[in-house]
């Protein structure tokens, strides 16, 4: 059993340190984690890599710590927290556009100029993967552990406690779903 291993049944057992002592050891794996979902989102958000694993760690806390088998379910976990993040990140910032609780007095057209396209697509690509767990949940599932986790098919796959094949149709069926709700 690895010591990861070791330390996530402490803490399912609840000693509150071995969570701290989990992010230790993997805060490389989530900083590539989280450099890999800013990537995906560009100028969107005002975080950068180290901001965005603090924030998901706060938010793992938050929710309870729940109960994580290894290394990939806890990273499969962040991957979820990252995305949650940069999709509340994405609508603060279309609110605050939208006026944000401000009293509008005149109309400016420049506003509308300045408006990001990438937040309008990062909430399409949400809305549609929401609407792709309605359908199929495990092919949510794929999609977030590999697109914003950046876990390997085979990865996915022990996760899941699927076959690597299986995941890979799961992949391409999820895109093809992805590219049809996005049009």
């Amino acid at each position: 059993m690895t010591e990861i291993t070791t330390l996530l049944q402490a803490l399912n057992s609840g000693d509150k340190r071995a969570a701290d002592q989990v992010v230790a050891l993997l805060y490389d794996e989530l900083r590539r984690l989280a450099r890999s979902r800013l990537r995906g989102a560009g100028e969107l958000t005002l975080l950068d890599t180290t901001a965005l694993v603090h924030e998901s760690y706060l938010r793992i806390q938050q929710a309870g710590a729940p109960e994580f088998a290894d290394r990939k379910h806890f990273l499969a976990y962040a991957a979820k927290a990252m995305r949650t993040i940069v999709i509340d990140i994405a609508r603060a910032r279309q609110a605050d556009r939208r006026g944000g609780g401000a009293r509008h007095v005149t109309l400016d057209t420049a506003i509308s100029e300045s408006v990001s396209l990438e937040d309008e697509e990062v909430l399409r690509v949400h809305e549609a993967l929401e609407e792709l767990a309605g359908v199929d949940e495990r092919l949510a599932q794929v999609v977030e552990m590999r697109y914003f986790g950046g876990l390997t098919e085979a990865e996915i796959g022990e996760c899941l406690g699927l076959t690597e094949r299986t995941v890979q149709r799961d992949w391409q069926k999820a895109r093809l779903f992805l590219s049809m709700a996005l049009r």
